[in-house]
C-alpha cells in the first residue's frame, strides 16, 4: 500500500508516517515547514517529502489512500486536485484508528497541558516492564528516539489532542481512538482558532468519555473543576484521581532541590522516585502516568523505577548547552499556564539568587489572537529577563505586556535583532561578574545563569545559533 501523508512534517503526521512505514507501507508526504526533529526522523526512514502542496504532481502515481492532516485546507491546490480526482482519503486520527489501534487496549492521554511529557512518561513505564508497547507521541522521548513505533504487545499508548481532525472532519482526534484508559491532565481554554470557549472544548472530551468502556479507567487531576464539570455531564466508566493531598494518588515529603517525593495513593506509599525532571506539574504528569500504568498491571513499584530512568522528551526543558556556568535550554511552552509552571519548576530547583532569562516566541493559533495575553506578565514571575519575539502577525501591542511584566529584555520583531540584544545584556553581566562588581548592581548571582528559549515552532533556529556566539 502506498499513502501520501499531506502535513508529514507535524509531530502527529510524522508519527503516522513512522508507523505505516514499520507496516511496510510505502510512504510519501508534503509539508510547507520542514525542520528537526520531525524532518531528522523521516529522512531516516527514506520517505520522500514534497515541499509546498502547490505542485499536484506530488499525487503521481496515484497513492492507494491521501492521509490528511489538520493544516490542510480548501483552495489549496494539492487538496483540490484529491477532490477532482476522487483520490482515497482519510484524516490522520481515522487511518490511525482503522490501521493501528483497532485490535489494541489504547491507552490515551489527553489535556491541555503536558500530553506529550505525560504520554512519553507512560510508554516508558511499559516498556521498562516488559509490554513492548506501541506508541504515538507528539515529540520524541530521549529514551526511544523516535515520536512513534508499532510495537509488539496489545498495548498501545497515544497522545491524545483535541484539535480537530481535518477540514472534512471537525471532531477533536481523540473521539476516534476508543481508549479503554484515559487520562486527562488539566483542561484550560486553548486553540481559540477552533473552539469559541471553553464549553467548546468540554463537549468534545465529553464525546470522547462516552467511548471509554465501563471496565475501563478514566484519570484525572482532583482539583481541576473544568475537568469535574466535563465529567458531571456523563461518566460511565471507574475513575481514580491525582495531584492534591485528597487525591487517590498524590506526592508526600516534595524535595523541589532534589526533584524527589514519595508516590502514595491512599494511605500507602509505595516508594520514593528522584528524578531529573522540574516542577510540580512534572509530579502531577507523572502520578497519572503511574495510574494509568497500574491499569493495565504495572505495578507502582516498578512504575517508580521506570520514571527514575526517564530522560525528558526533546524540546520539553531540554539542555542545548551549557557555556561557562550558563545553561540554555529549549522549551515547548506556549500557553501562559505551561510557561508559569515550567519557569516556577526551574526557579524551585536552581534557586532564588540564581538569574533566569525567558526568550519568548508568541506562535501559537491562540496566542496570536490575543487570548490569554494579560496572563503572560504573572505567568513571567520567576524570570529576571524576558525577551519577546513579535511576528508580524500579532495584531496585539506586545510592547504593553512586556512593561506589565516589569522586566529587563524588550520585544523584537527580527530574530536577529533580538539576539543582539540578548547578547549585548550578558556580555554587560559578564563584564560585571568578571570585576567582582555585580553583587552592588544586580542581587543576582550572574554565574548561575538559565536562558530558556520557549516556543512552539522552530524559532528560526535561535536556539542553536545563541549558543554558538556563546562559544
Amino acid at each position: 500500500m502506498h499513502i501520501h501523508i499531506l502535513g508529514i512534517c507535524g509531530t502527529f503526521m510524522g508519527g503516522l508516517a513512522v508507523l505505516a512505514s514499520e507496516q511496510q507501507y510505502t510512504v510519501t508526504g508534503s509539508d510547507q515547514n520542514v525542520y528537526p526533529p520531525m524532518s531528522t526522523q523521516l529522512s531516516k526512514l527514506g520517505v520522500k517529502i514534497f515541499q509546498g502542496y502547490d505542485d499536484i504532481h506530488q499525487l503521481s502515481p496515484k497513492p492507494d489512500c491521501i492521509v490528511v492532516g489538520n493544516v490542510m485546507c480548501r483552495g489549496m491546490p494539492v487538496i483540490e486536485a484529491v477532490l477532482n480526482q476522487n483520490h482515497s482519503m482519510l484524516s490522520g486520527p481515522e487511518w490511525l484508528a482503522r490501521y493501528v489501534l483497532h485490535d489494541k487496549h489504547v491507552l490515551a492521554v489527553s489535556g491541555t497541558h503536558g500530553k506529550t511529557t505525560t504520554t512519553s512518561m507512560l510508554a516508558w513505564i511499559l516498556e521498562v516492564a516488559g509490554l513492548n508497547p506501541g506508541f504515538l507521541i507528539g515529540g520524541v522521548p530521549n529514551d526511544f528516539g523516535v515520536s512513534a513505533r508499532l510495537g509488539g504487545g496489545k498495548y498501545f499508548v497515544v497522545e491524545a489532542d483535541e484539535y480537530d481532525s481535518a477540514f472534512f472532519d471537525k471532531r477533536s482526534k481523540f473521539v476516534h481512538y476508543r481508549p479503554r484508559t484515559l487520562i486527562i491532565n488539566n483542561m484550560e481554554f486553548d486553540h481559540a482558532d477552533i473552539f469559541a470557549d471553553l464549553a467548546a472544548i468540554q463537549q468534545q472530551f465529553h464525546h470522547v468519555v462516552r467511548t471509554v468502556p465501563g471496565e475501563g479507567l478514566i484519570v484525572y487531576p482532583a482539583a481541576d473543576q473544568n475537568v469535574i464539570k466535563t465529567l458531571e455531564k456523563g461518566c460511565w466508566t471507574k475513575t481514580e484521581t491525582f495531584g492534591s493531598s485528597r487525591a487517590g494518588w498524590h506526592a508526600k515529603n516534595r524535595v523541589a532541590t532534589n526533584n524527589q517525593f514519595d508516590v502514595c495513593f491512599g494511605a500507602h506509599a509505595y516508594g520514593t522516585l528522584e528524578w531529573s525532571l522540574l516542577g510540580d506539574h512534572n509530579v502531577n504528569n507523572a502520578l497519572a502516568a503511574i495510574a494509568a500504568a497500574h491499569n493495565v498491571g504495572v505495578s507502582p513499584e516498578i512504575a517508580i523505577k521506570a520514571l527514575a530512568s526517564f530522560q525528558g522528551v526533546k524540546r520539553r526543558m531540554e539542555i542545548k548547552g551549557v557555556v561557562r556556568e550558563m545553561t540554555v535550554y529549549d522549551d515547548f511552552a506556549h500557553h501562559p499556564t505551561a510557561i508559569g509552571l515550567t519557569l516556577a519548576g526551574l526557579r524551585a530547583k536552581v534557586g532564588k539568587d540564581a538569574r533566569i532569562t525567558a526568550v519568548l516566541d508568541i506562535r501559537s493559533n491562540t496566542m496570536k489572537l490575543g487570548h490569554h495575553k494579560e496572563d503572560l506578565p504573572g505567568a513571567l514571575q520567576d524570570a529576571n529577563a524576558v525577551y519577546f519575539f513579535q511576528s508580524p502577525d500579532i495584531p496585539w501591542d506586545v510592547n504593553k505586556i512586556w512593561q506589565l511584566a516589569n522586566k529587563p529584555g524588550g520585544v523584537f520583531r527580527d530574530t536577529e535583532l533580538l539576539l543582539g540584544a540578548l547578547l549585548a545584556e550578558l556580555a554587560e553581566l559578564a563584564e560585571l561578574a568578571e570585576k567582582d562588581t555585580y553583587s552592588e548592581k544586580d542581587p543576582e548571582n550572574l554565574r548561575d545563569h538559565h536562558v530558556v528559549f520557549m516556543s512552539n515552532g522552530g524559532f528560526n533556529g535561535i536556539q542553536t545559533t545563541f549558543l554558538g556566539k556563546l562559544r
